[in-house]
């Protein structure tokens, strides 16, 4: 489940490592940016996310929208969870977050993301969690989200606007950049350009496909509930064509999206 399109680069990491499971992939584009949204908002809306998916027989969620992730799983897990006896919810952040911790070797780790997801301080506290000395810049970056669902990741604006967010974060020596928020997948080689070869970039696509493979072999009792037939059906709350046009591109192939009414 996303906010939008972005996780569609980390459904297309899952399925080439787990071909084999049955998906179904809900984007909220009717109502994508969730940023700048209230965190009491996004709390509901990840509800109504978490109502659809259990209702179409799914034994397992992964929030891939980091906003969703940073605002709401906790309290899900918490508090929504426990009407689904037997269901999971999961989250992208913490994979992130241990990638992070491994790869820093000068111990100032730089973060990107929605402003709701940077003033949750999520990443700042996972981080420090696992070792206290690591120092974290975060910024938001509220421009990348409507950039990249209108399908301007490669224009001039959205290069600019990339050099204008990673700017303060180069200025500290970071060594380590986490891109927390699924939609910035889409912009890593222009990132890379950016920071240069002495950042290492650590993206959501990459990092969460191995890190289900494992979680799903430490819970056999959830793998052996989901459906193995290789299927992958495509929901959005707005069908425009957008969604199939530039999701595909995520994706990296042709998809078809059925419409989903939350809520």
């Amino acid at each position: 489940y996303d906010a939008g399109f972005g996780g569609l680069d980390i459904l297309r990491g899952i399925v080439s490592v787990l071909p084999q499971l049955n998906y179904v992939y809900l984007g909220d584009t009717a109502r994508v940016p969730y940023g700048p949204r209230k965190w009491k908002e996004i709390y509901e809306f990840t509800k109504q996310a978490v109502d659809f998916l259990f209702a179409h027989d799914c034994e397992l969620i992964i929030l891939a929208c980091n906003t969703a992730s940073s605002v709401s799983l906790r309290k899900i897990q918490q508090e929504y969870l426990p009407k689904y006896p037997g269901k999971r919810v999961l989250g992208v952040l913490r994979p992130s977050v241990e990638e992070a911790v491994m790869v820093t070797k000068n111990k100032r780790v730089g973060v990107i993301g929605t402003e709701a997801t940077i003033n949750s301080n999520v990443f700042k506290v996972e981080l420090q969690k696992l070792n206290p000395k690591i120092e974290v810049f975060q910024r938001a970056c509220p421009l990348l989200v409507p950039l990249v669902e209108s399908g301007e990741q490669d224009s001039l604006k959205s290069k600019t606007v990339l050099k204008k967010y990673l700017a303060p974060l180069l200025r500290e020596e970071i060594d380590t950049l986490i891109l927390g928020c699924t939609h910035y997948g889409i912009l890593e080689k222009h990132l890379k350009k950016i920071v240069g070869p002495k950042v290492e970039i650590i993206s959501e696509a990459r990092i969460v496909p191995q890190k289900l493979k494992d979680y799903l072999i430490r819970h056999q009792e959830i793998e052996a509930k989901i459906q193995k037939m290789g299927e992958i059906v495509f929901y959005s709350t707005d069908l425009n064509g957008k969604f199939e046009e530039l999701g595909g591109k995520f994706f990296g192939k042709k998809i078809k999206a059925l419409k989903a009414t939350l809520g």
